[in-house]
């Protein structure tokens, strides 16, 4: 999995540049590093549990989108040898492969275009066209910026901001590798790994980075499925920047535009479209929201807790149904039995409280729930308004078949019920 510096992280810093200078975004970085090293120790890798597989998908789609239309400046107002150049480009991305796969076809694409263009002195955008590349190594420095708590209370909003962004970014994309490679990865390594990057990265003039989807889908689909590979891109960036400055300003656009039109092509999941008509259409709404989110907004965490909000209110609400009540009249007309089945929750509480008929005239109600469970203080809640309500209308009630776990709750928080010795509760 290839990381550094990302769109997604640079968007954040944009206002503490501007309004503080850039030595306050290396020292927001050495803090966003710190935060997510403690993120690993805190096992935060344990939330990526509750981000669902439509988020996912559309976490993916989205970013397949962005890549495409982070493209769409360097096509427009050229001229008509630059899409010349990128047609010629996707053509040898996608058909070398058929000749080998011993040496990857986009760096191949981009050799023969850079060698075309310096050869034929083709008028199209170049690398160096964009700024100035670095031509010296990074040096270990300080953040030149007071350290006073007034620093911190400046620093630490985007630090703690960047470090959410770049962790999820990364545990997304490490997850998407995960399923390309068919391997595990260790999420809490991951975690503290990128803390420990953006801690150092700070100390030598950088911004805060994460893992690059787009980047880690060309290393793997290119052969590099080991560290090495991320290793290797590394030494071989900065290798191509302090040593061959001069060659890669010269390297023309176009075929790099090829290379990330090849990525967001590759990394937009097709079978989500055909998927929308056969899967549970809250699925789809969940997979839709998240990409429309993202595109909209450019920022990725939106766009994720958008689907993971929506994700849980769909699971509460799908749950909530699976609710059910029977009720029984004794056959001497004294006694209602009231059996549940289902989860008892604040989704399905309502229902819960709304199943009892508290004017009908009779001596004793019976609540049998050894076929359901109590979740939260808010079936409590519920369970307690019963007994009130049937307490005033001088009814005796009886709860039966409290599981363990249910009756360790409505102990702890219930009010007008005490569990009996018997292993049900009776309120008079």
């Amino acid at each position: 999995m290839i990381s550094a510096a990302t769109a997604a992280v640079a968007v954040l810093v944009v206002p503490l540049v501007r309004d503080h200078g850039i030595e306050y975004l290396f020292a927001a970085t050495v803090l966003m590093g710190v935060i997510q090293i403690a993120g690993g120790f805190l096992r935060l890798d344990l939330l990526m549990k509750f981000v669902s597989r439509s988020v996912v998908t559309g976490f993916v789609n989205a970013l397949a989108i962005l890549i495409f239309l982070a493209q769409l400046p360097q096509l427009v107002g050229v001229t008509p040898v630059t899409y010349l150049m990128v047609a010629g480009a996707l053509a040898i991305i996608y058909l070398f492969p058929r000749l080998t796969r011993a040496v990857p076809s986009p760096l191949v694409a981009i050799v023969v275009l850079t060698v075309l263009a310096i050869y034929l002195d083709l008028d199209v955008n170049r690398v160096g066209d964009m700024g100035e590349l670095p031509a010296t190594l990074p040096v270990f420095a300080l953040p030149h910026v007071p350290l006073t708590f007034e620093t911190l209370q400046i620093i630490l909003p985007y630090s703690l901001t960047m470090a959410a962004v770049g962790l999820l970014e990364s545990l997304l994309t490490a997850q998407i590798v995960d399923e390309l490679t068919d391997t595990p990865s260790d999420k809490e390594r991951e975690v503290k790994g990128q803390g420990i990057a953006n801690l150092l990265t700070g100390f030598m003039g950088g911004m805060g980075g994460c893992a690059m989807i787009g980047q880690s889908v060309i290393n793997v689909k290119s052969g590099g499925l080991t560290r090495l590979s991320t290793f290797v891109a590394g030494i071989f960036l900065l290798f191509l920047i302090v040593v061959l400055g001069p060659l890669v300003a010269k390297i023309p656009m176009p075929a790099l535009v090829a290379v990330m039109i090849m990525v967001s092509i590759g990394t937009f999941s097709w079978s989500s479209i055909r998927n929308l008509r056969v899967h549970p259409w809250h699925s789809s709404v969940v997979m839709v929201a998240t990409v429309v989110t993202v595109v909209w907004t450019h920022d990725l965490a939106k766009g994720v807790l958008v689907g993971v909000l929506l994700s849980g209110i769909f699971f509460a609400s799908k749950v909530s149904r699976l609710f059910a009540v029977v009720s029984s009249l004794s056959d001497d007309g004294r006694c209602r039995t009231y059996r549940m089945t289902g989860e008892i929750f604040f989704a399905s509480s309502d229902q819960f409280h709304a199943a009892f008929d508290f004017r009908e005239v009779i001596e004793k109600v019976v609540i049998d729930v050894r076929d359901a469970h109590f979740w939260d203080i808010s079936a409590v809640g519920a369970l307690d308004k019963v007994m009130l309500k049937f307490r005033r209308e001088g009814t005796e009630v009886a709860l039966l078949g409290l599981n363990e776990a249910s009756a360790t709750l409505v102990d702890r928080f219930g009010v007008f019920h005490k569990p009996g010795a018997d292993g049900q509760s009776v309120s008079h």
